[in-house]
């Protein structure tokens, strides 16, 4: 297998030329970079280059050098590598570049181990009509997408056929529950773009953040509204665990054992939470007790994030309320 795969690499890297090597999509994962030549030891360099540029968007911008571990990752950059291919530019003036792909669940999971939540981050799904109502599609949203996955998130895109307006999530929790559980996700940017910017909402799990476009004259507004998206997103989620935090958290709507074990392993799957116990259960909902290295307040939207769970209104004895929805 080793030599199939050294084969099929070496194939890759001789057909890479200005014509024929391909772009890697657009995603938080992939990285291109000029380099000086085709070494062994310019390659490993440009790795951990590229690494670091991955682990600062999946931080949301954070400065993760000083955590422990972090200098010992990037001397393992190439592990962490997919797919990677040479590619000359068209003039002489472009030079070479390097166009590398990181595995995400690795890189989500080195992540994970230096105190980020990316490991249980989520796409965001992008609901965009233009002035006339119609819905935009993935051609038309490139700019967005690159600027949300320059912050560190997937997206995806929904059904034209069955998608939802922004004044139906707003007005109905269940529409917004059934979209959540369609799509997998919590965060839901809805947007009608227009010459000055546009409006827009980004839900999470129910909570919801509004504002008017400001592209600037002459700016991509898709592109300002990914940018936007991606500073509210990152005062919710762009925590980096390190603290003692410990509080009482209710969720309602567990109508089955099913349901509860479902709730306890997401709980416990979650790397911010150190210890999750029950407290009491009434009706159909359940009061824990959780100790976090985050406050409760990150921790509850990085929850919501995921799709399962839903911002519920306020219960008696507890720091913070959800809905399981999943």
């Amino acid at each position: 297998m080793r030599l199939f795969a050294l084969l099929g690499l070496a194939i890759l890297l001789t057909i890479s030329g200005p014509s024929l090597a391909q772009q890697l999509p657009v995603s938080p994962y992939n990285v291109q970079l000029p380099v000086a030549d085709t070494s062994v030891a310019t390659r490993n360099q440009a790795f951990a280059d590229a690494l670091g540029q991955v682990l600062v968007r999946l931080a949301g911008g954070q400065d993760l050098r000083g955590q422990p571990g972090y200098a010992d990752a990037l001397k393992g950059a190439s592990g962490l590598v997919a797919q990677y291919q040479y590619q000359q530019g068209n003039d002489s003036s472009q030079g070479l570049g390097l166009q590398v792909r990181f595995d995400p669940a690795s890189v989500r999971h080195l992540a994970q181990q230096l105190g980020t939540r990316s490991g249980q981050r989520p796409p965001v799904l992008l609901l965009v009509r233009d002035a006339r109502g119609r819905l935009l599609d993935q051609s038309q949203l490139q700019s967005l997408a690159a600027a949300i996955n320059q912050g560190g998130y997937e997206v995806s895109y929904a059904d034209a056929s069955a998608a939802p307006s922004a004044s139906s999530l707003v007005a109905d929790q269940s529409q917004l529950a059934a979209t959540s559980q369609r799509y997998g996700t919590g965060l839901i940017l809805v947007g009608q773009v227009g010459n000055d910017g546009g409006q827009w909402t980004l839900f999470n799990g129910g909570a919801a953040q509004r504002w008017s476009g400001s592209a600037a004259a002459g700016a991509d507004p898709l592109q300002a509204a990914g940018t936007a998206a991606i500073s509210h997103l990152g005062q919710q989620l762009n925590v980096i665990g390190n603290g003692n935090n410990s509080g009482s958290l209710w969720v309602s709507g567990l109508g089955s054992a099913q349901d509860y074990a479902s709730l306890l392993a997401l709980l416990r799957d979650d790397s911010a939470i150190t210890h999750v116990d029950t407290v009491s259960v009434a009706d159909d909902g359940i009061l824990l007790s959780i100790s976090s290295l985050v406050p409760l307040s990150n921790l509850s939207a990085g929850l919501t994030a995921g799709g399962r769970l839903q911002v519920a209104q306020a219960h008696a004895g507890a720091d913070a309320a959800l809905r399981w929805i999943h």
